[in-house]
């Protein structure tokens, strides 16, 4: 194959040794949402405490992401707090989200952990604990300038010291 039909080649899809096929090592859905809260958390100020978040769509569309502190520009004093009201929209019930998937419970039994499954079993809202099929996920921004299979996906490229 000379190089113009070899380039055409490539745009196409297939190579002169064969066709290539896609990876089997990509992130499920679940990991990538838990990795994109976990590396969020990253962003606490709190010593104790770094609590993230990704908020997804039906569509597998991130919609939100954040750590724990107060939304900028959120005024929660315009929010109602209400359990019950003849109207469902003057309770606290319909501004919040639908379930919630976490990763660590190491704050299982303490008062305010049991207040917030008490919350959310109110609200009706479903949460259960993540369970990894990965026990990392390692970002290396190097090897973004690397090719070959590890180098693209940033999860195994080549290590900068």
């Amino acid at each position: 194959m000379d190089q113009k039909e070899n380039s055409s080649a490539q745009l196409n899809g297939t190579h002169s040794e064969g066709s290539m096929k896609k990876r089997q090592d990509y992130l499920e859905w679940p990991e990538y949402f838990m990795a994109v809260a976990f590396l969020s958390a990253q962003r606490s100020k709190d010593p104790n405490s770094q609590v993230g978040a990704c908020i997804v769509n039906q569509e597998n569309k991130i919609v939100g992401i954040g750590y724990n502190g107060m939304p900028n520009g959120c005024d929660d004093d315009l929010l109602p707090w209400s359990r019950i009201a003849d109207n469902k929209l003057d309770t606290k019930y319909p501004y919040g989200i639908k379930d919630v998937i976490y990763l660590s419970d190491k704050y299982h039994d303490s008062p305010e952990m049991t207040a917030s499954r008490r919350l959310l079993n109110l609200a009706g809202i479903a949460y259960k604990q993540f369970e990894p099929k990965r026990g990392r996920i390692v970002i290396d921004f190097g090897s973004i300038n690397h090719s070959g299979v590890n180098g693209i996906n940033g999860l195994g490229g080549p290590q900068s010291t």
